[in-house]
């Protein structure tokens, strides 16, 4: 457990970060502090001697402690180079390591560092990043929001890098809460193509797994339902099995238990990713269910998994390292002066054939 002077040290760094406390305002002074953290003097001064070391405050004899920018300062001081900040939920799997490479591979063409933070996908460790962003001063910063179909906490610090004439643009999804730039898969085109294809081929009973604290699962939802919709099929809610962050590991048993109670009234199922998707294909082995005989199942993302899997998913596109170039390319124009760059950036999906679709 951290002592609690260093408590003290993250709270108040968080509120100047936030912006709770703005540069030049008093904070509260030193027996208040004693009172609301309910820690002694000898605490309360050992944090602000750090702070102010850190560049955060700056006491004033006869008057009190303020808020300083010395800190922004000294990263700056620090570092010649030009720093972008890039926040992921995720960063050794998946589609993650394409991003960042296209990320890099930008910023190395004009000289940019990179710093590099996860959140796995939880907006306390979110909150960490993007303080730790804000303590460093990048020049810019690239991020993919986390749990982006839900109310985020941490909407303060963007505000803050807003204040500051930081640019910063999003990718995969976005805070809807935020008028922010981005670039984006359409993931409605995404599951409306999937969907339609399975039509396509005969299918009349089509299910559906999806993540829905995340923004591209609620619109491959809406593309799902669209296909339906134009091709007069009933939306049939029990047809649709739901998942989160938090029950993603229970992911295995949930697709049994779906399978379990509607494989004999599904041919086929649209499927969040291709991790969800090659997650299906193993519980239909688990429990004798013939891919494609029995069951169609189409991923999304065409990521390395699906690539190097036993079975060649049918899945779509993402343009993963592009995607990360050009978010790289935004920032670094934005910084050089340039306007009028557009806001809204989306990629076209296309189908990929593979061997889970009948």
């Amino acid at each position: 457990m951290k002592p609690k002077y260093q408590l003290l040290i993250d709270d108040i760094k968080s509120k100047i970060l936030s912006g709770d406390y703005s540069i030049g305002e008093q904070i509260p002074t030193e027996f208040c502090l004693q009172e609301t953290y309910q820690v002694s003097r000898h605490t309360v001064r050992k944090a602000l001697l750090e702070l102010s070391n850190e560049g955060f405050l700056r006491s004033e004899k006869g008057s009190g402690t303020y808020v300083s920018n010395q800190y922004q300062q000294k990263a700056g001081g620090k570092n010649h180079q030009k720093t972008i900040g890039v926040i992921t939920t995720y960063i050794s799997d998946y589609i993650f390591p394409s991003i960042i490479r296209g990320i890099e591979r930008r910023l190395n063409e004009d000289n940019y560092s990179l710093l590099l933070a996860s959140t796995n996908n939880d907006v306390a460790q979110e909150k960490k990043a993007l303080e730790m962003m804000l303590s460093f001063g990048v020049d810019g910063l690239i991020v993919e929001p986390t749990k982006s179909n839900l109310y985020n906490p941490n909407i303060a610090y963007y505000l803050s890098f807003k204040e500051q004439d930081v640019p910063f643009v999003m990718i995969n999804a976005y805070y809807q809460e935020l008028d922010v730039p981005y670039f984006c898969l359409n993931d409605v085109e995404s599951s409306y193509i999937a969907t339609k294809e399975l039509i396509a081929k005969g299918h009349t009973s089509i299910g559906l797994i999806s993540k829905m604290d995340d923004l591209q699962g609620k619109y491959r939802m809406k593309g799902y339902i669209k296909a339906l919709g134009e091709s007069k099929m009933h939306f049939q809610p029990e047809h649709v099995l739901f998942y989160d962050t938090e029950t993603k590991q229970d992911l295995n048993s949930n697709l049994k238990e779906f399978l379990n109670n509607h494989h004999h009234e599904l041919t086929a199922i649209v499927c969040y990713n291709d991790q969800v998707g090659l997650e299906l294909v193993n519980v239909c082995k688990q429990l004798n269910i013939s891919v494609p005989d029995d069951l169609s199942i189409i991923g999304q993302d065409n990521s390395y998994v699906a690539q190097n899997a036993n079975i060649k998913l049918t899945t779509l596109t993402h343009p993963q390292e592009a995607m990360g170039h050009d978010a790289a390319e935004w920032v670094i124009r934005k910084l050089q002066g340039k306007k009028d760059l557009p806001n809204e950036n989306y990629y076209q999906p296309e189908l990929i054939p593979g061997e889970t679709v009948k």
